[in-house]
């Protein structure tokens, strides 16, 4: 269906990779993975043809129909969300506006026979394609995938400028949903999305019957939709026949033999250059000095990639605090006049309990962080922090506190002024930031390099409870599993908002829901509040 053949791609004067193959069959699920920078996206953008390969081909049939989501949504303005979905496939309206001009020709009392006949040929085709495409249900389709991307029923018809940005994705989200094409390619489009949304996608994902060629940075969605990875890592694209774990397993044993077999070439190098260190001067053994010193200039050299797992780093033990962290009583909480969060709350946070809060988008999860960091009163109880207890806090707001003009280390040396140079580069370095990398300026940062970078600083602050709100947010899987790494081996304790499912099955002890107006606990971890809620496809 689609096939991409000896292709090269070049950044900057370099190569991003070279003599690339591989090939999506009709209905496949595709994951792509790769550290970022490798030109995952700019391998999206020359399938749909914004961008030209160096060379090499991308074919793929005239009928193909493809639909692309990215980062990106354009400008949208002028229409209701529910318009602006139902203009994802503009061959639809134009079929449409076809088979209208067609009926209003059949109800000419002048119309000739032989035109009649040509007219119901003409849209007997125009009818089979617009069946074909899903016109007949369209609005339908439309206005489910709204729904089951979160978007209320009555907000259906509200005008695309009233929305925020997070919801303007989902709405172009739908869009391409909507159109029902035979392939797919979505670049991160579990972005902004709460739990109870992922997964309706990923079912649905699982469901279409079209193929799929997406990146993620959700390793269970990956796992979950995806049966065929292609990673771009080191300048080179490389397939596997397996989902995200299989991919890991895999790529783990194609790296032992690599390092086998260069160990191998190595051994025969030296023994090479042994013998012709020892007879490159007698004569006698000239021509078969000669030939080994021609088979080590024509040698290709085995070359193992960089590594890129994280270095060793020790966090610093927190100061240990008392083992009573946070004491709640009949706490609740109402947003303006009449909007109740919830009520009756009582619990006691105990010393280096992980606790996981999850529950539907505005239930209230944000709101129970704030209030246990004092950024909110209650409407009524009491909350106390206890007095050993030094708290750091991570929300969506917390890149308002990075100065945009210093660098990297110029950053992290403002919140740890006694630390060394070489303390400070290790830690950053444990958090992917390397090398030059430490220069740059905030203000060029990502938002997963900003998350990254106060991460950093809140598990070396001597923090002894960490409240995260949503901190896998814009982090790649490789930068969630450098933070879950890290916070698995702190000896504080924490209480954290995620919509990624590994994390929250890794890291929590103890899960509180926020639900209907009350907080409810479950004293397990999170595949134990699965079992007990029966949310087991969560």
């Amino acid at each position: 269906m689609l096939n991409i053949s000896g292709l090269s791609k070049n950044q900057g004067g370099e190569p991003l990779y070279s003599n690339v193959n591989f090939q999506i069959n009709p209905g496949e699920k595709v994951g792509l993975v790769g550290p970022n920078g490798t030109g995952k996206t700019t391998l999206f953008r020359m399938i749909i043809g914004e961008e030209r390969p160096e060379s090499g081909q991308i074919s793929f049939s005239d009928k193909l129909r493809m639909a692309y989501f990215s980062q990106s949504v354009g400008e949208m303005k002028g229409q209701t969300a529910i318009q602006v979905v139902l203009s994802g496939d503009e061959q639809i309206e134009i079929l449409n506006k076809k088979l209208r001009s067609f009926e209003e020709e059949l109800s000419d009392p002048d119309i000739t026979p032989e035109r009649m006949e040509s007219v119901l040929v003409e849209m007997g085709e125009a009818q089979t394609e617009f069946e074909k495409r899903g016109g007949y249900d369209l609005e339908t389709r439309a206005e489910e995938i709204l729904t089951g991307l979160g978007i209320s029923p009555s907000d259906h018809h509200n005008m695309i400028e009233s929305f925020s940005g997070g919801w303007k994705m989902r709405i172009a989200l739908a869009r391409v949903l909507v159109i029902r094409p035979d392939l797919i390619i979505m670049d991160e489009p579990t972005n902004y999305l709460d739990l109870e949304t992922i997964l309706w996608l990923e079912n649905w994902l699982k469901s279409f019957e079209g193929a799929i060629f997406m990146t993620t940075h959700d390793r269970d969605f990956m796992n979950n939709v995806c049966k065929k990875i292609v990673e771009v890592a080191h300048k080179k694209v490389t397939v596997y026949s397996g989902n995200y774990d299989f991919y890991e397993k895999e790529r783990e044993i194609r790296l032992d033999q690599l390092k086998s077999e260069q160990k191998k070439q190595q051994d025969s190098i030296q023994k090479d250059q042994e013998f012709i260190a020892k007879f490159k001067a007698r004569a006698s053994h000239a021509s078969q000095v000669q030939s080994r010193v021609k088979k080590l200039e024509k040698l290709d050299m085995i070359e193992i990639p960089p590594d890129e797992q994280t270095i060793d780093f020790e966090f610093p033990t927190p100061p240990r605090g008392g083992d009573d962290v946070v004491v709640i009583k009949d706490l609740k909480k109402v947003w303006g006049e009449d909007k109740l969060i919830f009520e009756n709350f009582n619990t006691i946070v105990k010393r280096q309990d992980k606790l996981a809060v999850v529950g539907v988008n505005g239930a209230g999860k944000s709101t129970l962080l704030k209030l246990i960091t004092g950024h909110t009163e209650p409407t009524e109880g009491e909350i106390q922090v206890g007095p050993s207890v030094k708290v750091g806090y991570f929300s969506q707001y917390s890149f308002d506190v990075l100065d945009p003009e210093k660098s990297v280390l110029e950053e992290v040396q403002g919140y740890l002024k006694e630390a060394s140079d070489g303390y400070l580069r290790n830690l950053l370095a444990a958090f992917l930031f390397r090398g030059d990398d430490v220069h740059k300026k905030v203000k060029y940062l990502s938002g997963g390099e900003k998350s990254r970078l106060i991460l950093a600083v809140l598990l070396s602050q001597n923090n002894n409870f960490l409240v995260l709100d949503e901190p896998t947010n814009h982090l790649d899987i490789k930068s969630r599993e450098v933070l879950l790494s890290a916070l698995k081996s702190y000896q504080g304790t924490i209480i954290f908002v995620s919509h990624d499912r590994h994390f929250l099955k890794e890291l929590s002890e103890k899960v509180y829901e926020v639900d209907k107006n009350k907080v409810q606990i479950y004293p397990g971890n999170y595949d134990y509040y699965l079992s007990k809620t029966e949310n087991v496809g969560a």
